[in-house]
């Protein structure tokens, strides 16, 4: 049968029946120990089967067939049957107080319920409860009010989850639980829901009163707001981002304007400088207002004719103003070394463009020589007079005000000693004759003091080494170069008498000392470095300056010798 208190029925419902195949009260199958049926009536005992053979039974109640054995059948049969009563019976209980209560004046003909009290239900918990405390318990059975009726196990929700099972791992809290309300599509409306209001709501289990709703309100708000901010703030910044792209392109770049302050500073622009590179120094300097400022002045007024230097300059100048000063060659604020100039002539250079007491950069020379990168040959002779000599390399560094002498110093034996790295120094002297590499910078310092013109260069240099050898009995390995004895007195005199020159032993007199003097007696230029390697090979062992100063003419022999001797007394008067 399929209404509710028809009879108990002992077979099975029919197949068509909407409740046909359900799995059993409360979504259970029937328990193996049998607990009273509804409204406190024993339950039947049925026996049961003895055991036989197992055999398959299709079930076809989920539209799949499902194979069972003999005794799961007949257990099935047997919870079928027992739900079946179970609903009949409840149905037979509700229909026996209706007819009771209007047996007994239960209705008053009006439609009103009459107030006569009627014994509690044992098997109603709630009258139970009521009567319990000595009250009266309303008849709310057909009013909405009323406990719904037990639906059929197909019908029924879901019971929640119980806090047992939310701490598991795979328990999904669904979007009203863990999760934002905004994220889970939570809001006030979606209060009214489709789901009827039972009467454990109006006992306050999870019940949806105002203060959620408000709580959901306020969260839905906050969530808005930070969404609101979030948009806010982006449209912010792409809009002040999108001002400033627009001013860069657009609109011109800060510049100061005039010539500048009373102020100075020195800047000091480093070999092979890009104009934004110069620029980004004068703008921290000081000097003009903005990079792209001197980038654009750089570009239109032949910026790429800087060298590279020391600058003096205005502070607060505008950016085509401070090109046209560093163009100006007042305004740079170097020390230049020429080829063969000695260390003591660049030492009072550096006190000059430094502003130094005079004698402050050769103090720090003769105290620091070890800390400013010279190579490991260098000094190898103990006797040199000065270390740094021939490692000051020829050209041009930055010195201006502020700056240290260690600093101007440590440039130029740096750039020495790229120079001299190109070669292979210790193989040329060693193909030379000559001890060591500092050996060959010392033979390229008399090259490049003796020699007057390129083409002298080389001749200059196979005279030191002719001279050299052992096999010399023209001058017996004594060089005799005016150049050592004038480094030696830090003169330049080319009338030097013999007395003068013979009374004097100092290691640096070539006329009195055979061989090479200690060191270097300046500081050789490129082009006199490559003579001191690839000498000439003529036999050229003897030179005159002829007119005194810029001619020298070359001797084989020393007859040839004297009659350049007497060429240069006839141009000098004597």
């Amino acid at each position: 049968m399929t209404e509710y208190g028809r009879g108990p029925g002992s077979e099975p419902w029919h197949p068509e029946d909407p409740l046909y195949g359900d799995g059993g009260w409360e979504g259970q199958q029937g328990h193996t120990g049998h607990q009273p049926a509804y409204g406190g009536q024993p339950q039947h005992q049925y026996p049961q089967h003895p055991q036989q053979p197992q055999q398959e039974y299709a079930d076809w109640s989920n539209g799949q067939p499902q194979q069972y054995g003999r005794q799961e059948y007949d257990q099935q049969q047997y919870q079928q049957s027992y739900e079946q009563q179970q609903y009949a019976a409840q149905g037979q209980q509700y229909a026996h107080r209706d007819q009771q209560a209007y047996q007994e004046g239960g209705w008053d003909g009006t439609g009103s319920h009459a107030q006569v009290p009627y014994a509690a239900d044992p098997g109603d918990p709630y009258g139970q409860q009521a009567a319990a405390y000595g009250a009266e318990q309303p008849d709310l059975y057909g009013t909405p009010d009323a406990y719904p009726p037990p639906e059929p196990p197909a019908r029924r929700r879901a019971e929640p989850e119980p806090e047992a099972a939310q701490s598991r791992p795979d328990w999904d809290p669904g979007p009203d639980q863990g999760e934002h309300a905004f994220f889970a599509g939570g809001g006030a409306d979606d209060e009214d829901d489709d789901e009827p209001e039972t009467r454990g709501d109006r006992r306050g289990r999870g019940g949806k009163g105002a203060k959620g709703a408000k709580s959901k309100k306020s969260r839905n708000g906050c969530a808005c707001l930070v969404v609101l901010l979030v948009f806010g703030g982006g449209l912010g910044g792409v809009t002040y981002f999108g001002y400033q792209f627009y001013q860069n392109r657009h609109s011109a770049a800060p510049d100061f304007t005039g010539d500048g302050t009373s102020q100075t500073v020195s800047i000091e622009v480093p070999k092979g400088a890009r104009g934004v590179d110069i620029g980004r120094k004068l703008k921290d300097a000081g000097v003009v207002k903005s990079v792209d400022a001197f980038v654009s002045a750089f570009t239109t007024n032949n910026g790429d004719q800087i060298q590279a230097g020391a600058y003096i300059l205005r502070k607060e100048m505008s950016a085509k103003s401070a090109v046209e000063m560093m163009l100006d060659p007042k305004s740079q604020a170097n020390v230049m070394v020429p080829p063969g100039q000695r260390n003591i002539a660049v030492y009072k250079a550096i006190d000059s463009k430094l502003g130094l007491a005079a004698g402050t950069t050769r103090d720090v020379a003769e105290k620091e020589f070890k800390n400013l990168g010279l190579p490991d040959w260098a000094n190898a002779d103990g006797d040199a007079k000065d270390p740094l000599e021939g490692f000051l390399y020829p050209g041009t560094y930055p010195a201006a005000k502020g700056m240290k002498p260690a600093t101007v110093l440590k440039q130029m034996v740096a750039r020495a000693d790229e120079a001299y790295g190109k070669y292979d120094l210790e193989a040329k002297a060693k193909a030379l004759k000559l001890e060591n590499p500092l050996q060959v910078i010392t033979v390229a310092s008399l090259v490049q003091a003796e020699g007057k013109t390129h083409d002298d260069f080389r001749k200059m240099a196979e005279v030191v080494y002719n001279r050299l050898k052992p096999t010399n009995t023209e001058t017996n390995q004594l060089l005799q170069f005016d150049s050592t004895f004038n480094y030696l007195k830090n003169e330049s005199n080319i009338h030097i008498s013999e007395s003068e020159i013979n009374s004097n032993q100092d290691p640096y007199n070539t006329y009195t000392q055979k061989g090479l003097p200690p060191g270097p007696i300046g500081n050789p230029g490129a082009e006199a470095l490559t003579a001191a390697l690839t000498p000439t090979s003529d036999g050229w062992i003897y030179f005159v300056a002829t007119d005194g100063e810029n001619k020298t003419e070359f001797a084989k022999t020393y007859a040839e010798f004297e009659r350049l001797k007497d060429k240069f007394n006839e141009s000098a008067g004597n």
